[in-house]
């Protein structure tokens, strides 16, 4: 990768972290953690053919963590500047050494130990700079637009596309001998199309995100397809309330994996907030359900050489046969709960969910067919999930499903089970497997859940 997109050089970068690091040794820091970063970036927005925004970013920033105490008896403090110079950096280390100064001491704060951090991270190919200008990107958006608008003479209006471009590098360094870093980048192209007018008005979006804007797709694709979920969205019903099977489509099973992650992450089993307390080697997922984290996937979104705290990440089987393997857990939520990092401070890294039933023909007709008769749910509103009890109640939209054929389109619905039950209760997971972020999964059917409508 050029670092000539960058300002600093990876090696800049290094020796800023060196000083920072002395600084902190200086002023009698136990230990010390240093995060610098910079990055740049274009984001354009259109609307109807018309320029809405043009926004470009350079930024750049330094964050250090003090640590005063050793072992069990350790206080710690941060801070931040945007500043580079020398001076700068000497009165960061001095603010975050005064706040350590004064905070409560946490016996379970302080860095990993060396042994558990990556001493030759892999170079796995995660940053493709997208040298587009604004003019260039301006044009892509309202291709992506006019794609949309082509459609159909019933795409009446537009909430916008849009294109974004970001490329950025860091290091990460502590007083334990740590330092590393990468580039990274991270691109999309966007659009929300409205169908129909009046009080027979529906939107729809879609998008396609990468590391390399190669492998993004066209924006008339994107355009298309949009408008298409927009169209098929027109003259909606409502349902009466009844329990029947839901197909969760692939965008919103991501979501379904996210809730699990969340509470079997060390954030929320330390606080005790979450369903899922004491699951590990307990089966929570039925027994054809796998989830695999690999974080090496070369040019993947949520790859990761090592986490947050410079722990080496691994490829591991989160769930076997419905089973829970591992947690998410960085050093201080294992410390919390008497167990290893896994090297998830920041978050899981490239979470596929599989199903050992799936079959070639489990595509997303095919899995309508599988459910036969039921609920189609292409869009969630709300917030209604409750993380400590598993409690789930969302607004929702999508088709009401009659012998695997979709019938017509649905709105103001709700949808209600617990996240416990929902876990337990997944029949079936599509080949109709799609990414979002750092989460990959099909279509997820469960068995049944309740539908409140009018």
């Amino acid at each position: 990768m050029n670092d000539s997109v960058f300002i600093h050089s990876q090696d800049q970068l290094q020796q800023l972290a060196h000083d920072l690091l002395r600084f902190a040794r200086e002023k009698g820091a136990s230990d010390a953690v240093v995060d610098i970063s910079e990055g740049s970036g274009l984001s354009v927005a259109v609307r109807k053919g018309s320029i809405e925004t043009i926004e470009q970013n350079k930024d750049k920033g330094i964050g250090i963590t003090v640590y005063l105490g050793e072992g069990r008896n350790v206080r710690r403090g941060n801070a931040s500047t945007s500043d580079f110079s020398q001076q700068a950096m000497r009165d960061t280390v001095e603010a975050a050494w005064n706040i350590a100064r004064f905070t409560a001491i946490d016996d379970c704060a302080g860095l990993p130990d060396a042994d558990q951090m990556e001493s030759n991270p892999p170079d796995l190919k995660l940053c493709t700079p997208w040298q587009i200008s604004a003019a260039e990107a301006v044009e892509l958006a309202q291709r992506c637009e006019a794609a949309a608008f082509a459609v159909d003479k019933r795409i009446t209006n537009s909430e916008g596309a849009s294109i974004y471009a970001q490329q950025s590098h860091f290091v990460t360094a502590n007083s334990r001998g740590f330092m590393a870093g990468y580039p990274f980048s991270r691109h999309s192209i966007s659009v929300a199309p409205i169908a129909g007018k009046g009080g027979n008005m529906q939107r729809d979006d879609w998008y396609s995100s990468s590391r390399d804007p190669a492998k993004l797709a066209a924006p008339e694709a994107i355009g298309r397809y949009a408008a298409e979920r927009a169209l098929a969205r027109l003259n909606a019903r409502k349902l009466s309330t009844r329990r029947c099977p839901v197909l969760f489509e692939a965008p919103l099973a991501a979501g379904l994996l996210g809730a699990f992650v969340q509470a079997v992450s060390g954030g929320s089993l330390y606080r005790k907030s979450s369903f899922l307390l004491d699951s590990l080697h307990q089966q929570v997922l039925p027994s054809h359900v796998q989830i695999v984290e690999d974080p090496h996937v070369v040019g993947a979104v949520g790859s990761a050489p090592f986490d947050e705290e410079g722990v080496r990440t691994h490829r591991r089987q989160v769930v076997i046969d419905g089973v829970v393997q591992g947690y998410f857990l960085s050093t201080y939520s294992a410390r919390k709960l008497g167990m290893e990092t896994t090297g998830n401070a920041g978050g899981s890294h490239n979470l596929s969910m599989t199903s050992s039933l799936t079959k070639r023909g489990d595509h997303f007709s095919g899995m309508l067919k599988k459910m036969g008769t039921g609920l189609l749910v292409t869009e969630l509103m709300g917030q209604g999930v409750n993380y400590v009890t598993g409690d789930y109640s969302r607004g929702a939209s999508g088709y009401w499903v009659e012998n695997g054929v979709i019938q017509y389109p649905v709105e103001e619905i709700t949808i209600a089970g617990n996240m416990k039950e929902m876990l337990r209760q997944i029949v079936a997971i599509g080949n109709d497997t799609l990414v979002r972020g750092t989460k990959q999964v099909g279509s997820i059917l469960l068995e049944s859940m309740m539908v409140a409508g009018d």
